[in-house]
């Protein structure tokens, strides 16, 4: 156990807290209730009943069980959660704060829904300062977590911003704008003109063949469906079929570099597209996009401006319950399109751009983190006697 500063001591949790149980909050629950029922996630509804005061700390009993919630008003908690509520010897907050930077997975006995046990929080060590000091501590840690939360806000504005400029650098390059210094508005550049898909490549699908036919599976051609279009690229199958299968169905192999684009599927995957890295046949979920006049048009441009209009593109879709993209759709979306040469400078363009973007993304990313773990060293200095 570590040395403390001299007036601290090691307690147990029983010591300096009280362990309220949550009850099943069905019978008071009620909409124009006036105080809060909590659970681990949160606030579940209201009710005209409390069972814990002011400054309590929930802590999920199973489930959600390292997410530790202050709660400033009194409250009812589900059975689901404990209220840890302070003696006169602790700080309320300071006791939130002991909880936020402890690990109670480590008390975790169960093998399939994480759960906590009352008497194992019970018997937890804390560090007990002089009462006089436990405030310092608490507004030492608040002014510092305010500081690094002001940081980790303005980072993940910075993300948001970047975001934004990806979407702009699409659209600045099919605007023209990124390759023609004066561009019109609502006009293309000399040279441009709006055609479709079907114009300028063949868009192709393919099939699912028959599961019963164990002749059709196990062999060595990749077999793509939609969901790995959720990715940028399609790398690997997880599915292969064989010659026969390609033979006797609708299959058809299509080439490196090929755009696929998802005509349905689940969640967002309908509308995404991406490129095949490999040779591979596909589902009929899926249109196969490949170009026969490479001087025509350059493939990433018209990857780059499918990205751009995934959410036009979904809106396209036509059905039912679950509408759907179709290859007569695909085949009929509009595009304006550069001549041939200024393609290449355009991609160049966006992927110099997108890297510089990627590059400053990965860096909040780790600042971000890093951050997490500073929070957790506050709590670490402040709980070993290091802070004040």
């Amino acid at each position: 156990m570590r040395n403390l500063p001299k007036d601290w001591k090691w307690v147990k949790l029983e010591e300096v807290c009280d362990i309220i149980s949550g009850k099943n909050q069905s019978k008071v629950i009620n909409e124009n209730g006036i105080y809060p029922i909590y659970g681990s996630s949160g606030i579940f509804g209201y009710a005209n009943e409390y069972l814990c005061n002011e400054g309590t700390t929930v802590v999920g009993r199973k489930g959600t069980i390292n997410s530790p919630l202050y709660v400033s008003t009194k409250f009812w908690n589900v059975d689901t959660a404990f209220g840890l509520s302070p003696k006169d010897c602790y700080h309320k907050k300071l006791l939130y704060y002991f909880c936020l930077g402890f690990n109670f997975h480590k008390l975790d006995k169960s093998t399939t829904i994480p759960s906590l046990a009352k008497r194992d929080l019970l018997n937890i060590d804390i560090p007990l300062p002089p009462i006089h000091v436990q405030s310092t501590i608490v507004s030492k840690i608040e002014e510092l977590f305010s500081e690094l939360d002001n940081g980790i806000e303005n980072l993940r504005l910075a993300k948001q911003q970047l975001k934004t400029y990806r979407q702009a650098v699409l659209q600045w390059a099919f605007e023209g704008r990124l390759t023609n210094k004066n561009v019109k508005e609502g006009e293309l550049p000399e040279g441009w003109k709006i055609t479709s898909i079907g114009e300028v490549a063949s868009v192709g699908t393919g099939a699912t063949p028959l599961k019963s036919n164990y002749e059709y599976y196990g062999g060595k051609i990749a077999w793509v469906t939609s969901g790995a279009l959720n990715e940028e690229y399609v790398r690997e199958a997880t599915d292969y079929v064989t010659e026969k299968a390609i033979k006797e169905t609708n299959l058809t192999v299509y080439p490196k570099y090929t755009l696929l684009v998802a005509m349905y599927g689940e969640g967002k995957t309908r509308g995404k597209c991406s490129e095949l890295l490999i040779e591979a046949c596909t589902n009929q979920a899926i249109a196969a996009i490949h170009f026969d006049n490479q001087q025509v048009i350059v493939k990433k441009y018209l990857k780059y401006f499918l990205v751009k209009n995934y959410i036009g593109v979904r809106k396209k879709s036509s059905g039912g319950v679950q509408p759907n993209l179709n290859l007569g759709i695909i085949k009929k979306l509009q595009f304006p399109l550069a001549p041939f040469d200024e393609q290449s400078l355009i991609v160049q363009e966006i992927e110099n751009r997108l890297s510089v973007a990627d590059k400053m993304e990965e860096s909040i990313t780790q600042s971000l983190q890093q951050a997490k773990a500073l929070r957790q060293s506050i709590l670490k200095k402040a709980f070993e006697g290091r802070l004040i």
